[in-house]
């Protein structure tokens, strides 16, 4: 068993870093040029790869990053399939990670919570 986990972070590794190079040097749609990879999350079977994104400005529309992903979802599993050694290249379904914008909220809060209230 440790041997199979060992192989899943592995392709979870590899996956996110082909992936991430071919979105930034191989997609040529514009909707795509501020988006950045942050994590892979690959089924038990290696069938379905979850790939988490997020834009680098926070004002961003997810959904039409979300459908440009989705349009070039075919193309990115041709290019891994010639860049990975595996049988089957998993399906890629695109999901936005707004964990950086809930860590910026919780901080804003935290830093309310801080200030000194007026006297009651």
């Amino acid at each position: 068993m440790p041997r199979e986990f060992a192989r899943h972070q592995r392709l979870r590794a590899q996956l996110l870093r082909v992936l991430s190079s071919l979105i930034r040097f191989e997609i040529k749609d514009p909707g795509l040029a501020n988006v950045s990879l942050t994590e892979v999350d690959l089924s038990r079977d290696l069938s379905v790869a979850k790939v988490y994104f997020n834009m680098l400005e926070p004002d961003a529309d997810a959904a039409l990053v979300y459908e440009s992903l989705e349009r070039a979802a075919g193309f990115l599993r041709r290019k891994l399939g010639g860049e990975l050694m595996i049988r089957h290249v998993p399906e890629l379904r695109f999901v936005h990670d707004d964990s950086s914008a809930q860590g910026a909220e919780i901080a804003r809060l935290i830093e309310e919570a801080k200030m000194p209230k007026g006297n009651l």
